[in-house]
């Protein structure tokens, strides 16, 4: 039983376990952290959806290469919506936590901010690991 779980391939290792799900999971986790922060200081609300419809997004993200539904749904090119995903909400990251990095903000809103700056470059991390996969396995899952 040992020896046929050492051997699996690096393509059938869980989600969870693979540093791109490590990345997601990371982007997450500073996603609902920048949101949370927001929504202690009462920040504008612009800044507490958008980190909150990135979150939501991300969420379903995980939940889908979890259950291995990108796997079940062939007719989706889940890779393509996911590098357009991280550099949509890279974008939308970077404005709100530029706005919230202003002076006259607070201090639970500035650390919103680098938080979400940090979330926006894991963005970018989760979409150069997803291109690499693509160049490197074009018809692979």
């Amino acid at each position: 039983m040992m020896e046929s779980q050492s051997r699996l391939k690096p393509g059938l290792r869980p989600f969870c376990f693979s540093v791109k799900g490590h990345v997601k999971m990371l982007r997450l986790v500073l996603t609902v952290t920048s949101m949370t922060l927001f929504i202690i200081a009462q920040a504008p609300e612009p800044y507490i959806v958008i980190t909150g419809f990135e979150a939501t997004v991300i969420f379903f993200f995980i939940i889908l290469y979890i259950l291995r539904l990108d796997q079940l749904m062939k007719w989706l090119f889940w890779p393509l919506l996911d590098i357009i995903n991280s550099m949509v909400t890279t974008l939308f990251m970077i404005i709100v936590s530029v706005l919230a990095l202003m002076p006259e903000t607070t201090t639970l809103i500035i650390l919103g901010g680098v938080f979400g700056l940090v979330a926006a470059l894991c963005c970018i991390a989760d979409g150069i690991l997803i291109y690499q996969k693509l160049l490197f396995n074009p018809s692979g899952p």
